[in-house]
């Protein structure tokens, strides 16, 4: 079974403020050691809504909206993790696919990478990576999976994914209604079952699982909402846990 959890963006995330050695330690370890238990897929952060944009699919028409964005509905059906060379070029990438979903909001974010986090130096003519986010709508939460067309389009992005280094992952969520909402504040945690009415905080990062039960899930997300939140005094981890459609063409 595979599941994704999203962490919401804090105020230092949105303030574009460096997280702290520890935490960095701290996340690497609990990294490291899923790694070792075979169950990590993925895990990375975004980089500050400064630097997104928002796109929104009405009637045949397209606003663009740049970063700082406030958040509104956050709920996702899906996502894709691009390789592109500019922001101009993702919005082209998630402009054809908003017109193929039709009334749809898509917001792109920058993946944060090693050397924003001083761990590393960036490469010479290193591409920018760039998460292109589908919002949740009436349909996506009532379980209905992506249409064809929407599928064929990220399945050709994948297909040419090993000439042109563009598309990395694709992935697609189940309804709200499937997953929990796990809050950690104090050394204190609570879970709230979906249906999600809202979810207006602003997506900080993913992480990609793929384990043996619900309850495997939530274990290693409490350690990850802990890890999360001994970085700072007084900080509430609140963190979206939703299974993932198993789908042709999905790592």
């Amino acid at each position: 079974m595979r599941f994704i959890w999203m962490h919401k963006a804090d105020r230092d995330a949105g303030a574009d403020v460096s997280p702290s050695p520890e935490l960095i330690a701290g996340m690497g370890i609990l990294m490291e050691e899923m790694t070792k238990a075979g169950v990590l897929i993925a895990g990375e952060g975004l980089q500050p809504s400064s630097m997104s944009v928002r796109l929104k699919f009405s009637r045949g028409e397209r606003s663009v909206t740049p970063g700082p964005l406030a958040g509104s509905n956050e709920l996702l059906a899906g996502f894709a993790i691009v390789r592109m060379k500019s922001m101009e070029e993702a919005i082209e990438w998630a402009s054809r696919l908003g017109e193929i979903a039709g009334e749809a909001v898509v917001d792109i974010g920058q993946v944060k990478e090693p050397w924003d986090l001083g761990l590393c130096p960036r490469p010479p003519d290193q591409a920018t990576r760039f998460m292109i986010m589908l919002k949740a709508d009436e349909k996506s939460e009532a379980g209905i999976p992506p249409t064809p067309e929407v599928m064929k389009f990220m399945n050709e992005l994948r297909d040419g994914a090993a000439a042109t280094d563009a598309a990395l992952v694709s992935l697609w969520l189940q309804p709200s209604s499937k997953g929990a909402r796990l809050r950690v504040s104090a050394g204190k945690r609570s879970v709230i079952d979906g249906p999600f009415t809202e979810s207006k905080e602003l997506i900080g990062g993913y992480c990609i699982v793929q384990v043996m039960s619900r309850e495997d899930t939530f274990e290693w997300a409490v350690r990850f909402a802990q890890v999360l939140g001994s970085s700072r005094v007084g900080i509430n981890v609140e963190l979206d846990i939703l299974p993932l459609y198993e789908m042709p063409h999905q790592p």
